[in-house]
């Protein structure tokens, strides 16, 4: 086991917090592969409808999550991956262009004309969490997917940008925080599922992974390869719970046990 290429992530969800501790290996940097070591499960009862509401109950569940995993993986770690996700959060597409610098298009030239999509105005009471290029155009000719070695004087990119609530990523991480890690990068839920159980030929095709949560159930569209859409209802799995209970007049924990089954 090699200590730099462990890597933590944590899902804290309404219901069940779940951390995981991996390592990468394989042929890389090409070809990685990710070896999961350890899981844990933990109870979650500080967050409501994906956001957090008791700091303290949530950092509980993380902290015992988080010791199950690394009691498994027989590893520590320090740094985690934490999802992101609720109705707060916001999205939408920014256009940046930039005049090639030499005779060809070199990294520099992509990274400037992303930086120009970049800077977009956010609210105060927002954050940036991920600014996504989704395609570029060389001398208006579209869908270039990179650029670098093509010869042009215009280079003009498509950008997905995605923002969170300030109080409620602030209070997430004063959340891991208190368990005892440190968060080394908030990432968007939905994007995260999507990235882990889908191809490319699917993006390419068209598809909609929906994620149906305790408290919210989030939805990312793919098309062209390109995300188009990302949302979170304010409905999930409760609900569920919640109608069979009074349409079958059943207690709690039978209606769980139902809708489960």
């Amino acid at each position: 086991m090699t200590p730099d290429r462990l890597v933590a992530g944590l899902d804290i969800g309404t219901a069940t917090t779940t951390a995981l501790i991996g390592e990468v290996v394989g042929d890389l940097p090409r070809n990685p592969v990710f070896k999961v070591l350890g899981v844990g499960h933990a109870r979650t009862t500080g967050l409501r409808r994906g956001v957090v509401a008791d700091i303290e109950e949530t950092a509980r569940a993380i902290a015992r999550a988080v010791t199950d995993a690394e009691q498994m993986a027989g590893a520590k770690v320090g740094e985690v991956y934490v999802g992101i996700s609720g109705e707060h959060v916001q999205t939408m597409t920014s256009k940046g262009i930039a005049a090639v610098s030499g005779a060809e298009i070199t990294r520099a030239d992509v990274d400037r004309v992303n930086a120009v999509a970049r800077a977009q105005a956010i609210p105060p009471d927002r954050e940036l969490l991920h600014a996504i290029p989704q395609e570029y155009s060389v001398d208006r000719a579209q869908g270039v997917r990179d650029p670098v070695g093509m010869v042009g004087t215009r280079l003009e990119t498509e950008m997905y940008l995605v923002t969170v609530g300030g109080a409620p990523a602030v209070n997430l991480r004063k959340a891991v925080e208190r368990a005892g890690c440190r968060v080394r990068e908030l990432v968007l839920g939905p994007l995260a599922s999507a990235l882990c159980v889908l191809d490319e030929d699917e993006k390419e095709l068209g598809v909609a992974v929906v994620e149906m949560g305790a408290g919210t159930t989030d939805i990312a569209l793919f098309h062209e390869g390109k995300i188009r859409h990302v949302a979170t209802l304010g409905y999930g799995g409760h609900n569920v719970t919640s109608d069979i209970v009074h349409g079958l007049g059943l207690t709690q924990a039978d209606a769980e046990r139902l809708k489960e089954r």
